[in-house]
């Protein structure tokens, strides 16, 4: 799949401070003071009257957190577009394109795609007072354009009607066991930067030969990250080889018959950036929206909600979930995501034929 207007493999070149990492410094040489939610900004935006978000979370997750913000500031309407991260990015190149400023804030699951927007002047620097204050620096830009708003894992998962745990997969390896022919669901990397950017994860750490027999399994190829997980719990695929923990965490705690699997191997980790567009065409209320989403307000709700994980130093992850500190992750690399992006699309429809 080719992006109009935009070549992922042009985004490095002659791009030397942005290559060296997404998050490329922790001292924000060109960061603008941190901006606090003030009854001023509360008027202005109430007076605009609407932020639109685009973003690949989940809708119902998504939905969840704009109806927050809207009680929260009442006056200001939140409207949610939702799609996969790499058609939020096409979506937003084609607007651009065409001279159109449809969107306030932006919300990827590939982070790399701030690599581009970012360069190319589309983000306005703007830096919440929350992330200023209880962030790590390698989750926040030194230019102040973007932040991890959201992470999360992509994960194993088996249905429990259908596996034994004694019988379920510990590990990627194990994927590749005959017993699972037939039996396993997928998602796509051409349509999600969840499984773009674990796919990149697990090339790197297992190498494309994992791929290539994971191939001949029979697998049900689908979407979305999150359409694993549902087709888990509806029992219409007993594993699931990747997709996102957020949803699985939900079905489970709604008591749904799913189960997730931390791989021996090490999990895929995704961070997913916010950031506010410099032509938003609300942007006093995008500058509010991207305040509170920031917040330990904000950020404790979509743990608890949402089932994602927070960089936010105050925020607290909820019992009964295993704490990422004890999981084994495989590094993310955005820059390299970026670099590498159409030929691990290419790569992965040669072996999967989808």
């Amino acid at each position: 799949m080719r992006r109009r207007g935009l070549s992922r493999r042009d985004v490095l070149k002659g791009s030397t401070a942005i290559a060296a990492s997404v998050f490329a410094s922790p001292i924000a040489a060109a960061a603008p003071e941190p901006s606090s939610i003030t009854p001023a900004l509360i008027e202005a935006a109430r007076k605009e009257g609407k932020i639109v978000w685009y973003t690949s979370v989940d809708l119902p997750v998504a939905e969840k957190i704009a109806r927050a913000f809207e009680v929260k500031f009442s006056g200001v309407a939140a409207r949610v577009e939702r799609s996969g991260a790499e058609r939020v990015f096409q979506r937003i190149g084609q607007e651009y394109g065409s001279r159109i400023h449809a969107v306030d804030v932006v919300n990827s699951s590939d982070a790399a795609h701030f690599i581009v927007w970012k360069r190319d002047g589309w983000l306005a620097p703007f830096v919440p007072e929350d992330v200023a204050r209880h962030y790590p620096p390698e989750h926040k830009d030194p230019d102040g354009t973007f932040a991890t708003w959201r992470a999360w894992l992509s994960v194993i998962g088996y249905n429990t009607k259908l596996v034994k745990p004694e019988e379920a997969p510990k590990s990627f390896a194990d994927l590749l066991d005959p017993k699972w022919v037939g039996k396993i669901v997928k998602a796509h990397p051409s349509y999600s930067g969840t499984i773009l950017t674990a796919t990149y994860q697990m090339a790197r750490d297992l190498g494309w030969d994992y791929f290539e027999k994971l191939a001949k399994q029979r697998v049900m190829q689908v979407q979305s990250s999150a359409d694993p997980p549902k087709k888990l719990a509806l029992g219409e695929r007993a594993i699931m080889a990747d997709g996102n923990e957020y949803n699985l965490f939900l079905l489970k705690e709604s008591g749904q018959p799913v189960e997730i699997v931390y791989p021996t191997e090490g999990t895929p980790l995704i961070v997913g950036p916010n950031g506010v567009f410099r032509d938003a065409p609300n942007p006093n209320a995008a500058r509010l929206f991207q305040s509170w989403m920031f917040t330990n307000e904000a950020q404790q709700l979509m743990v608890e909600i949402g089932g994602l994980r927070s960089f936010h130093a105050l925020v607290k992850e909820k019992p009964g979930r295993k704490p990422l500190r004890e999981i084994k992750l495989m590094k993310d690399d955005p820059v390299a995501v970026e670099r590498e992006s159409e030929a691990i699309k290419a790569r992965y429809t040669q072996y999967f034929r989808v």
